[in-house]
């Protein structure tokens, strides 16, 4: 089945940018069961990550039932595009995936501390966009009224928002009693002495003061967590454990970011109606990363280092796995 994709850009109106000059932006990527005439190309722009063909702005296939949704929610300072070998496989598989690129928390603008700060605003991105009406015209079909979820490291974080956790502290606030070892991720090494000054600064403060708010959106039915990070360990455990949909935890043998032990079984031990897989020979955090093109190897080498492992294997198998999921427990 060719897979078809289409960009644009939405507004949440009901919160600001991070400059407080106009809505947040919810700029999104869509990979989608296209027409079976059109015509797959290969990819427009140079990137750092290996891209797939997909045919540009082709007519949906149509079908005679609602199409299902699998909303994607990237990792830390990343791209929508990130998640473009699981939104690819999940087109041909029928589902319609639509990513997000997190305001403040995207490498495709500049780094804002507060949008590394304030997890919780992603959630609330994917709700609004879900809601949004662009790209459902865009795309010209009928979608159900109900989504998957699925993010990576951050986004995993996202996803069990979506899904009833609840945040005891954000993970590097200073009343936090789980001290983190280090004091910021690997995009903004030194986020955590951004807090005293930014809470000065309104538009954060408010977002701040939300932290602890509920963002389940009872329209998600089920979500996929790859590779939590450790911002998962500021959940409230409670919350944790009145999840009532399904879950499905995947991590990696030896990811030393966000360690499997660390992060997915504690998740796995809290939240009940959980599945957990750890696959094994040297899966690091960044093997759910796209595999790399020359660029990516030589800008950023750490990233796409996968010790004697086929990443693309390792993508055939977690997407295999989703899609069954999504299908047996929506």
């Amino acid at each position: 089945m060719p897979v078809g994709f289409s960009q644009g850009l939405s507004f949440d109106q009901s919160r600001t940018n991070w400059d407080g000059t106009g809505p947040r932006p919810l700029a999104w990527s869509v990979w989608y069961p296209a027409n079976d005439e059109a015509i797959e190309t290969p990819p427009l722009a140079p990137s750092w990550f290996k891209q797939e063909a997909v045919a540009y702005d082709a007519p949906i296939k149509l079908t005679s039932d609602p199409l299902p949704v699998v909303m994607l929610s990237h990792g830390s300072g990343g791209v929508a595009g990130g998640l473009s070998w699981l939104g690819h496989r999940l087109a041909q598989s029928g589902f319609v995936a639509l990513a997000i690129n997190h305001h403040g928390h995207t490498g495709s603008e500049p780094y804002r501390p507060e949008g590394f700060l304030c997890l919780w605003e992603r959630a609330s991105d994917l709700s609004a966009l879900f809601d949004a009406d662009d790209w459902k015209e865009v795309l010209g079909a009928t979608f159900e009224n109900r989504a998957h979820v699925a993010g990576f490291s951050a986004g995993a974080y996202t996803t069990l928002l979506l899904l009833g956790a609840r945040v005891a502290y954000s993970q590097f606030e200073p009343d936090n009693p789980r001290k983190s070892p280090v004091r910021g991720p690997r995009e903004f090494p030194d986020l955590a002495k951004h807090i005293p000054s930014l809470l000065h600064d309104r538009i954060f403060l408010e977002s701040w003061n939300r932290r602890r708010e509920n963002f389940k959106d009872e329209r998600f039915v089920n979500g996929l967590a790859i590779a939590p990070g450790r911002s998962v360990l500021g959940f409230a455990e409670d919350s944790l454990e009145q999840i009532n949909a399904p879950v499905q935890i995947i991590g990696g043998d030896a990811d030393t970011i966000a360690p499997a032990n660390e992060c997915c079984v504690w998740l796995h031990e809290k939240i009940r109606p959980s599945s957990l897989e750890i696959p094994q020979g040297g899966v690091g955090h960044y093997t759910f990363l796209p595999e790399p093109t020359p660029q990516g190897i030589k800008t950023s080498p750490e990233i796409f280092y996968d010790s004697g492992l086929q990443r693309r294997s390792v993508h055939d198998h977690v997407a295999r796995s989703a899609i069954t999921f999504f299908r047996a427990s929506g």
